[in-house]
C-alpha cells in the first residue's frame, strides 16, 4: 500500500521511518517493472528483487537528504536507475574479464572471502548464513557464483582506475592557476593545551603559580606534550593535550586572542578564567589564504588523476555497453 504525502513524513521522527520508507521503495519497484525484470545483460536477467537487494541498505540515507515524499520519490527513481546500471555494468564486466582464458580467480580467494562475509554479517554463524541464503532461494554454489563475480567487478574496476598516473606539472599549474578558490584556508593553529581546574581554595596567584612551573621547565627545554601529560586536569592530558586543528571561531575571544597571536612552536603566558588556568601551545600553525601550489601539489595530482580516470573508466564502460546485449524495462 502506498503512503499518502503527510502519512510518509510523519514517520520521519519515528523508529518506522526506514521500514516505512523501504516498503515505498519496494511498492515504486513494483509498480515499474509489472513483470518482475528491470533489464536483460548477455544472459543475465536483472530481476526487481536484485535491484531491491542493493537500494534497501541505501534508504536511511535517501531518507535524510529527501526534505518531502515528492523529492523522496524523484531521489528512489534516479537511484533505482543508477543501481539497475550498475548491475548491467556488473555482468559486462565480467564478461570483459571471462574473455581472456588466462584469467580465473582462484577458488580459495572465492571461499576466503565467504568466510569473511560470514563473520562479518552472520556472526560466523553458518546456520544463520544458509537461513539467509534459504531466504533468497538461493543455493550455496550460485552464491559463490555472486561473490566470484564481485571479486572479478571490483578487481576490473580497480585495474581501469590504475591506468592513469602521471599528471604533467603544467596540467597542475594550470588547474591550480583555475581554482584558486578551492585552496583557501583558513585561520587554524594545530592546538595542544595544559589546564589547572580552580578548586575551592584556589586564587588567581595560586594557580599562576603552578602555570608558572611549567612555564619554567617548558623555557628550560622540556617539550610541552611531556608537560602535559605530568600536569594538565583536561580530557586529553594522556594524549599529550592534543586538541588538533582548531579555528578562531571555535573559541571564546579570551582564548582565541591568545591562541591565534602565537607562531608555531610558541606557548602563550597563562590564561586565566573563572573555571581555571590554562597554557596555549601552538604545535603547528596556518595562516588565511590561499595555499601556495607546493603546498597542495599532490592534492592537485590527486584530483586530476581521480578524474583522468574517472574519463577514461566511462569510455571503457560506454565501449562495454556498446559492444553487449542489454534491453531495459
Amino acid at each position: 500500500m502506498m503512503l499518502g504525502r503527510c502519512s510518509l513524513f510523519a514517520l520521519l521522527a519515528t523508529g518506522l521511518a526506514s521500514a516505512a520508507l523501504a516498503q515505498t521503495a519496494g511498492d515504486n519497484l513494483n509498480m515499474r517493472f509489472a513483470n518482475g525484470i528491470a533489464a536483460i545483460a548477455e544472459d543475465k536477467v536483472i530481476t526487481v528483487d536484485d535491484v531491491r537487494r542493493e537500494i534497501t541498505p541505501l534508504i536511511p540515507q535517501l531518507q535524510r537528504e529527501a526534505r518531502n515524499e515528492k523529492e523522496f520519490n524523484e531521489k528512489l527513481e534516479a537511484l533505482q536507475d543508477d543501481i539497475i546500471q550498475q548491475l548491467i555494468d556488473r555482468v559486462l564486466i565480467v564478461k570483459e574479464f571471462r574473455k581472456d582464458d588466462k584469467k580465473h580467480i582462484p577458488v580459495s580467494y572465492v571461499e576466503s572471502r565467504i568466510a569473511d562475509i560470514q563473520t562479518e554479517q552472520f556472526d560466523n554463524d553458518r546456520s544463520k548464513f544458509l537461513a539467509y541464503l534459504h531466504s533468497r532461494n538461493t543455493t550455496l554454489n550460485d552464491y559463490k557464483k555472486e561473490v566470484e563475480e564481485d571479486i572479478i567487478y571490483g578487481y576490473m574496476r580497480q585495474m581501469q582506475r590504475k591506468t592513469q598516473t602521471l599528471i604533467s606539472p603544467v596540467r597542475i599549474e594550470t588547474f591550480y592557476r583555475e581554482n584558486k578558490d578551492r585552496f583557501f584556508q583558513e585561520d587554524s593553529v594545530h592546538l595542544r593545551l595544559i589546564q589547572f581546574k580552580r578548586g575551592p581554595a584556589d586564587t588567581d596567584e595560586s594557580l599562576r603559580a603552578k602555570a608558572d612551573v611549567v612555564v619554567a621547565r617548558f623555557n628550560a627545554g622540556v617539550k610541552f606534550d611531556d608537560l602535559a601529560k605530568e600536569f594538565s586536569e583536561d580530557s586529553r592530558r594522556a594524549k599529550g593535550g592534543d586538541w588538533g586543528w582548531t579555528k578562531r571561531p571555535d573559541f571564546k575571544p579570551e582564548f582565541s586572542e591568545p591562541l591565534f597571536a602565537l607562531k608555531k612552536g610558541e606557548m602563550s603566558a597563562p590564561v586565566l578564567t573563572p573555571d581555571g588556568c590554562y597554557l596555549l601551545f601552538a604545535e603547528d600553525r596556518k595562516f588565511a589564504g590561499i595555499q601556495p601550489l607546493d603546498d597542495v601539489r599532490d592534492q592537485i595530482e590527486r584530483i586530476l588523476v581521480q578524474q583522468m580516470a574517472q574519463v577514461s573508466q566511462e569510455r571503457w564502460l560506454e565501449r562495454l555497453r556498446r559492444d553487449g546485449y542489454v534491453k531495459h524495462y
